[in-house]
């Protein structure tokens, strides 16, 4: 069994639960994704970036 910690996606607090004890909210895992050279969506990424920034 692996256990591992989870942030609320509205109240940002800490959790071992996949449901916030507090708001009820759902918990979702706060690391960053995986780096990889090989960057499967980088592509929509800087698309979106650049749409970002024009807007």
């Amino acid at each position: 069994m692996k256990i591992e910690i989870l942030k609320c996606t509205v109240c940002n607090d800490y959790t071992l639960e996949k449901i916030c004890k507090s708001c009820k909210k759902p918990a979702i895992t706060p690391k960053p994704a995986k780096y990889s050279p090989i960057d499967k969506y980088g592509k929509y990424r800087r698309l979106a970036k650049k749409n970002d920034m024009d807007n």
